[in-house]
C-alpha cells in the first residue's frame, strides 16, 4: 500500500514545493514596500476610530513581525494562480483527458472567487463589523488596538470569506468527479444553512449583521453551487424516481401512524 503512495506523495510534495517557493518569492516583493500594504489594511480601521484613538503596538517587535505578517498576505494573495495551477496539475492525473482541458477556467474562476470574497469582506463586512466592535462602549473605553492583533485578525477574515466563495468551484471539481449532483445538493440544503450560520458566527464579529453578511451570499452561492452540479452531474432518472418513491412512503407510513393513533384513541374514550 505504501509503495502504491509513494508516487502521489512525490507528486504532493512537488506541487507543495512549487508553491511554497513562489510565496516566498512574492513575500520579500512585496515586504519591500510593506508599508503601503499595511496603510491599505487599517484604512478601514481609521475610518471607524473616534477622536482621541490611535493603533499602536504594545511589544518592541511587533511591528517587525506585523510587516511580515503583511508581506506574507500579500505575497500568498499574489501566489493564488500558482497555488491553484499546482493543484490541478495534483489531481489532473485522475482526470480525463478532457477533463485535464480545463486547468486554464479552473485557476481563472478559483483565484477570480476568491478574490471576490475577499474584496466582499473588505468593503461589505470589515466596515460594518469594526465599527460596531470599535464603538462599543466607547463611553467608557478609548479605543487603542494594536497592530499585531488587527492584522492577523484582518487577514483571517479575509481569508474565511476567500474561502467561503470558492463554494461554486469547489462544487464543479467534485461535481465532475461525480462526487455530489444536484439532488445531493437539494437535500444537504436544510443542514447547509445550519452550517453556513454556525461559520459565520465563528468567523466573524459578534454582531448580526456581519453574520448575516457572511451567511447570505454563502447561502446564495450553495443555490449557485446546485446549479453547477445540475448542469456537470445531474441527477438520473432512477435516483429521482427511488427519492419520490422514498418520500411517498414515508408520507404513508405517517399517515398510517396518524391513522392507528386516531383509532387507538377512539377506542379508549
Amino acid at each position: 500500500m505504501l509503495d502504491e503512495l509513494k508516487p502521489h506523495l512525490v507528486e504532493l510534495r512537488k506541487r507543495l514545493g512549487i508553491s511554497v517557493a513562489v510565496v516566498f518569492v512574492m513575500f520579500f516583493v512585496c515586504f519591500s514596500f510593506w508599508e503601503p500594504l499595511l496603510q491599505w489594511m487599517i484604512a478601514p480601521l481609521e475610518e471607524v476610530l473616534p477622536a482621541g484613538s490611535s493603533v499602536i503596538f504594545t511589544k518592541v517587535q511587533e511591528p517587525f513581525f506585523t510587516a511580515i505578517k503583511v508581506a506574507f498576505f500579500a505575497g500568498f494573495i499574489l501566489s493564488l494562480p500558482v497555488i491553484f495551477w499546482q493543484f490541478w496539475l495534483f489531481v489532473a492525473p485522475g482526470l480525463y483527458e478532457h477533463e485535464k482541458h480545463l486547468v486554464v477556467p479552473f485557476v481563472f474562476f478559483a483565484t477570480l472567487m476568491f478574490l471576490s470574497g475577499a474584496t466582499f469582506c473588505y468593503y461589505a463586512v470589515i466596515p460594518i463589523g469594526f465599527d460596531f466592535l470599535i464603538n462599543f462602549g466607547d463611553a467608557l473605553f478609548t479605543a487603542l488596538p494594536s497592530i499585531g492583533e488587527y492584522v492577523g485578525f484582518f487577514t483571517k477574515l479575509l481569508i474565511a470569506f476567500g474561502i467561503a466563495f470558492e463554494m461554486p468551484v469547489i462544487t464543479f471539481f467534485l461535481a465532475k468527479l461525480g462526487l455530489v449532483d444536484d439532488k445531493t445538493l437539494k437535500g444537504f440544503f436544510r443542514y447547509a444553512v445550519i452550517f453556513i450560520f454556525i461559520f459565520s458566527a465563528l468567523l466573524t464579529p459578534p454582531d448580526v449583521i456581519t453574520q448575516f453578511l457572511m451567511a447570505g451570499p454563502m447561502i446564495i452561492l450553495y443555490g449557485v453551487s446546485i446549479l453547477i452540479a445540475k448542469s456537470v452531474n445531474p441527477a438520473s432518472e432512477d435516483q429521482e424516481e427511488e427519492e419520490e418513491d422514498f418520500e411517498e412512503d414515508e408520507e404513508e407510513t405517517k399517515k398510517n401512524k396518524n391513522t392507528e393513533d386516531e383509532e387507538d384513541e377512539n377506542d379508549i374514550g
